[in-house]
């Protein structure tokens, strides 16, 4: 199993693009919550933060092994996902490592992801 927390900027400008995004994936849920079985994705959240720095998005997720990657998806709901990603998402930007130090997950819950 792999708990991640990944944070990225969004580029300047795209503010209003990154609420259309958001928008896309809240008010299509059901679709993206399908997407995730073929990622072996059991938890994903998206986090944003806005301060004198710039804008911020962090991913945190909850993933098992094996599942394919969001690029080699055939669903519409994750090609418009990365469409907003490569648009929005400043690559150049080096994202910062961090790093899992504990995983509080009960044995009962990890069961129930599998």
């Amino acid at each position: 199993m792999k708990v991640e927390l990944s944070k990225f900027r969004v580029k300047e400008g795209k503010s209003r693009r990154v609420d259309e995004w958001m928008e896309l994936l809240n008010q299509n849920m059901d679709k993206v919550l399908l997407t995730l079985k073929d990622e072996k994705m059991y938890v994903e959240a998206i986090f944003r933060e806005k301060d004198e720095t710039g804008e911020y998005l962090y991913w945190f997720s909850v993933q098992g092994e094996g599942g394919i990657d969001v690029e080699e998806s055939e669903h519409e709901i994750d090609k418009k996902h990365l469409a907003f990603w490569y648009e929005c998402i400043d690559e150049d930007y080096p994202s910062p490592s961090i790093t899992t130090e504990a995983v509080m997950i009960p044995d009962h819950v990890r069961k129930a992801m599998k």
